[in-house]
């Protein structure tokens, strides 16, 4: 056989060959015909292969065989590909070593595949590394898979050299294989870094899509997304679930329902969810949960459920808990904790812990805690401390603040109070009181308050002084309802000499039912010689139980002459407290006594 060579290339199918150029289809069969028929090599290839890619299998076997026999090794390739067809898997292994042998990248190829599907690596390997090392884009692919499958370094150099050959299942796994590497090394390692490496996945994840590779749309969607470009992300995100990716189309709706388009993000969360997206199938039973459709939203949630999705379980839970269907609600719980759903755990432990059992909750915290749930391991801390096990309450509080409770990190701050420790109870109340919580605030500022220097009002025609920053944390809790912080503002107010500040706090607290807000209010009000609105807040304050209010109130009554509501006043001072008011209300009450029987 003469020495053979290359006329055509293998197509995406990974074993056919095309030998056929652009132009009219017919006209150029028939040239090729005339030539073929009068013997000529190269034609008999042509045909052969166009004929093949037709199906007509009988009309290019004589044609492929004719032309083998001359050397041609693209011939030999397609009558490969021919016999492959008919089902002679052996006899077409046969001619695609013939064509390897005489430098055929894509015989080598089509052979390596052969060999794998057979189970024989190392023959198959060594096929696909002639064909790659030839520069043959599929040759290259098929050899990274059979590396990537067995874990070898080597597959990432293949991926690339057909992805840079535009074969987009390459690009779009090597871009995979980038993304893993900067995952499983954030910090970067060596001459590259994780950062470089996002940015060269997100190049390959381009390349795919833009050849039409919907999970490659998909990703490349969700990196923009990330990055915050939404309007690009959305149109990948669209190509993709166009294309039939459920995921897609449920990123789709997500980003519609973000920019307020609820009703088209619904349209796309349906398009997924009927094509198996447990995660649209929840969005839509979200959605009409919100609606107060209950009926589609449960059936929505068991849609995700049967998908797959244990969130759908979970949120069943949710929904039979809300309208107090508590077995219901206990049973999904279950079903969605046993297969590991840590917040289903921490809900079925409140829901055990609710109905009185406390030795039944207890191990479902610990499981959703040690899964990572925050909240779970919050409620260990109130359950541990409910047993007066402080210690342990406090280790399970701390897991909670580390990763920023709220509500955790307070408690935390309150218990290292207690012990003394200042500087970390300041630091647990700042985490505290910069995540909102109003207790936190009103503590920090007074740990802050109990430093200060005390400060005599200013004298008049002197400047205010400037608020410190214990004032503005008394005032971040104060703004929120904290009413022993309105009261504390309204006397830090009051000693800078800014009565109208004081009298504004006093009265937020007052009528919040604050007794010492109302008692302060009635000093101010008495100051400014207002003594008939003072009596009121007195008497408010009194009735929730503030002696000096009571006790106020017995020296306006015997300074007006009303001597028994005096009196009256004065017995709910000695009974209020404390002592010094207690004694001085008594001397009252006998003065008085005196003046009526005198």
């Amino acid at each position: 056989m003469e020495s053979m060579g290359d006329r055509a290339t293998l197509l995406e199918t990974g074993r056919f060959v095309d030998g056929a150029e652009t132009g009219d289809a017919v006209e150029t069969e028939a040239r090729h015909r005339r030539a073929a028929d009068r013997g000529e090599t190269a034609s008999m290839s042509i045909l052969g292969a166009m004929l093949l890619r037709r199906g007509d299998l009988d009309g290019a076997e004589p044609y492929l065989r004719a032309a083998t026999a001359d050397g041609d090794r693209a011939a030999a390739n397609n009558l490969g590909v021919l016999l492959h067809q008919r089902g002679y898997a052996d006899e077409a292994a046969g001619w695609w070593r013939i064509a390897a042998v005489a430098g055929s990248a894509a015989a080598a190829h089509a052979l390596g595949r052969h060999h794998r599907e057979r189970g024989d690596e190392p023959a198959a390997e060594y096929w696909l590394r002639q064909s790659a090392e030839q520069g043959h884009a599929l040759g290259a692919y098929a050899l990274a898979d059979l590396l990537e499958h067995r874990s070898d370094v080597g597959a990432e150099r293949w991926l690339r050299a057909a992805a840079e050959q535009g074969h987009r299942e390459a690009a779009y796994r090597l871009a995979r294989l980038l993304d893993r590497e900067a995952e499983e090394n954030p910090r970067g390692a060596g001459d590259g870094d994780a950062g470089t490496s996002t940015e060269t996945a997100e190049q390959w994840y381009r390349q795919a899509a833009a050849r039409g590779h919907r999970r490659a749309a998909l990703h490349l969607g969700a990196i923009l997304e990330k990055r915050g470009e939404l309007k690009e992300a959305g149109r990948w995100y669209l190509t993709s679930a166009k294309d039939g990716e459920p995921r897609a189309a449920c990123a789709l709706g997500f980003l519609l329902r973000d920019a307020g388009d609820e009703e088209s993000a619904a349209v796309w969360w349906l398009r997924a969810a009927q094509d198996g997206d447990g995660n649209a199938a929840n969005a839509l039973g979200a959605l009409h949960a919100a609606r107060g459709e209950h009926q589609t939203a449960e059936r929505w949630y068991r849609a995700a459920t049967d998908a797959g999705d244990v969130n759908g379980a979970y949120n069943l839970g949710l929904l039979y808990a809300s309208q107090d269907r508590t077995a219901q609600a206990e049973q999904w719980y279950r079903r969605a904790a046993y297969a590991g759903h840590r917040e289903a755990a921490n809900a079925l432990a409140i829901l055990l812990l609710q109905s009185g059992d406390p030795k039944g909750a207890e191990p479902w915290f610990s499981k959703a805690a040690e899964a990572g749930s925050v909240d779970a391991a919050f409620n260990l801390g109130i359950l541990y401390a409910g047993r007066d096990e402080d210690r342990t309450a406090l280790t399970w509080y701390e897991r909670a603040a580390a990763a920023g409770h709220t509500e955790a990190a307070l408690q935390v701050g309150i218990a290292r109070l207690r012990d003394g420790d200042e500087q970390e109870a300041e630091r647990h109340l700042r985490c505290a009181a910069g995540g909102g919580s109003a207790e936190a605030a009103f503590r920090l500022a007074t740990v802050l308050d109990a430093r200060q220097q005390v400060t005599s009002s200013p004298a008049l025609g002197e400047p205010q002084a400037a608020k410190t920053e214990c004032e503005e944390w008394y005032e971040r809790a104060a703004e929120q309802g904290h009413r022993r912080a309105q009261v504390r503002i309204g006397m830090l107010a009051a000693a800078r000499g800014d009565i109208a500040e004081a009298a504004r706090w006093y009265r937020e607290a007052a009528e919040a039912g604050s007794r010492n807000g109302a008692f302060n209010l009635g000093l101010l009000l008495a100051r400014e010689g207002n003594e008939r609105e003072a009596s009121l807040w007195w008497a408010r304050a009194a009735r929730a139980g503030h002696g000096r209010a009571a006790l106020r109130l017995a020296l306006l009554a015997a300074r007006r002459g009303e001597l028994a509501e005096g009196r009256r006043w004065c017995s709910r001072a000695v009974e209020l407290g404390p002592a010094e008011v207690a004694e001085r209300a008594a001397r009252l009450s006998e003065a008085l006594h005196q003046e009526l029987t005198a």
